[in-house]
């Protein structure tokens, strides 16, 4: 993957953990793909697993973003934590991570209750609790697609 400086290098996010921090407190992301030339943005809730630098997502088993990713999965994603808009300096405060990498749809029955459970992990209080109230059984997994997101590359943003 190529590298990138930003122009303002002051603003560069360089510390890994920092970059990390930006995707636990993240809810959501805009993920970008490309068929053809033919682009699409879509935002997702996602969660985020170090141990395996992947990102987990969660939608419907048929749509426009699986046509996408069966045709290219490469895809680049955004992650914004916002800090707050600055009154009568006409900007915001926020830090950004960038993420490119390979989105893969997630077959195997076990990986994709991890998948689920990472999502649930990331947003819930008692991602037990809610695991039992969501998916009450393994029928319940059959109404849901999981994508993970392998990730090659992280830039980040700061302005704080």
């Amino acid at each position: 993957m190529p590298t990138y400086h930003l122009r303002r290098r002051e603003r560069e996010i360089i510390d890994p953990e920092e970059l990390v921090s930006v995707l636990r407190r993240s809810r959501y992301m805009a993920v970008a793909m490309c068929r053809g030339g033919e682009a699409y943005v879509v935002t997702l809730s996602h969660g985020y697993s170090q141990a395996e630098n992947a990102l987990y997502f969660h939608c419907a088993r048929d749509g426009l973003k699986l046509e996408f990713l069966r045709e290219n999965p490469c895809v680049c994603a955004t992650a914004v934590e916002d800090l707050g808009y600055r009154e009568s300096e006409c900007t915001h405060a926020y830090r950004s991570v960038v993420v490119r990498g390979t989105m893969h749809l997630v077959t195997d029955p076990c990986d994709l209750a991890h998948g689920l459970r990472v999502l649930l992990a990331h947003h819930e209080p008692d991602p037990d609790a809610a695991e039992r109230k969501l998916l009450p059984n393994s029928a319940s997994y059959d109404r849901v697609a999981v994508l993970r997101l392998d990730i090659a590359g992280m830039t980040g943003k700061r302005s704080v």
